[in-house]
């Protein structure tokens, strides 16, 4: 019996025609099946098409509506291929992540470099990796981008041209498809495989939350901003963990906005090996206990979790517990290195 597989458009560069003023998104679900037929030999497959953006306008509230759209079509299929635009699909296949709780089932989010009906496309060869995926015995989101099925959570966008626009950081590809045949990480697969776990929906979401990136010479005044607008900030360190504290202060503003209340994440600014704030005199400056760490966590899924934790919690000791707690292999596992 044929498995049935729920397409759900949102818009990006995939579905995007030329229209006199650049690239907009044009085609709707149903187009975008029509260029995929053999995809229907492999499995039943159906539409469904909840937004159509360019990636660059999505926003967390459409992170609910996809999940949403996979939450309440959850029973009826047993996969899902989400087409997205590629300049934010590692946000929203991180937010994914978080809203679906339990999740049993593979849900791919894919996209492209170039237009489907565009000439030399890699649409088509993504659309149809991912509908393979889609009916394998997986459990979780991930990303599935010239050949490489990547754990949602540890997807970035690493080129802005190249057919291989994404990497996994900080953690192994799950497995490689080629004409169709799919290559596992045996020691990596197992982790992704369903369990019978049921599925909670999350749709709280607290957008009160900015990113801030560490330049030498930063003026201070932006953390007072920060304390009074924000309720979360992600805070881009140097290297393993490096925080000023001579010339510019940086470690008593991160000092002041965790006695705020603020919910207050650090992070590096290198893509790998993520955070240590033991290592140098300059980390040992702010206050560990009470801010939240990245780990190895790429900041896209930092965005993410740390917002869907703020929307689910009210304190600060709350959030730092659920951002600090491994989820899909987000963050640093020793067996994977």
């Amino acid at each position: 019996m044929k498995k049935k597989i729920l397409i759900i458009a949102t818009g990006g560069t995939i579905a995007s025609a030329e229209k006199g003023n650049g690239l907009a998104p044009h085609y709707n679900v149903d187009d975008l099946l029509s260029f995929v037929p053999r995809a229907r030999k492999l499995c039943d497959i159906d539409g469904q098409m909840v937004m159509n953006i360019d990636s660059s306008n999505m926003t967390p509230k459409c992170w609910v509506k996809i999940a949403k759209a996979v939450y309440e079509a959850y029973d009826h299929y047993d996969g899902f291929v989400i087409t997205h635009g590629t300049d934010t699909m590692a946000y929203t296949s991180a937010a994914l992540t978080y809203m679906l709780e339990g999740l049993d089932k593979p849900v791919i989010v894919t996209g492209s470099q170039y237009p489907i009906a565009q000439e030399f496309t890699d649409a088509i060869h993504n659309m149809n990796d991912a509908i393979h995926f889609a009916v394998e015995d997986l459990a979780g989101v991930f990303v599935v981008f010239d050949g490489k099925l990547i754990s949602g959570p540890r997807a970035m966008k690493v080129r802005t041209r190249s057919y291989a626009a994404f990497e996994s950081v900080n953690f192994p590809y799950i497995a490689e498809i080629q004409h169709d045949r799919i290559q596992y990480k045996r020691f990596v697969f197992e982790k992704f495989k369903p369990n019978g776990s049921s599925l909670i929906f999350h749709p709280e979401v607290d957008d009160s939350v900015i990113v801030i990136k560490l330049v030498p010479g930063i003026n201070t005044k932006i953390f007072n901003y920060i304390r009074d607008n924000y309720k979360g900030v992600i805070i881009e360190s140097f290297g393993i963990g490096g925080i000023p504290f001579e010339n510019v202060d940086i470690a008593s503003e991160v000092g002041d906005m965790v006695r705020s209340g603020m919910a207050v994440m650090m992070t590096t600014q290198c893509l790998e090996e993520g955070v240590n704030f033991d290592v140098y005199e300059v980390g040992k400056k702010i206050p560990k206990d009470g801010i939240i760490y990245a780990n190895d966590m790429n900041t896209e899924a930092s965005l993410a979790k740390l917002m869907c934790a703020l929307g689910r919690f009210d304190s600060v000791p709350e959030v730092k517990k659920m951002v600090e707690t491994q989820i899909q292999y987000d963050m640093h596992q020793e067996e994977f290195f």
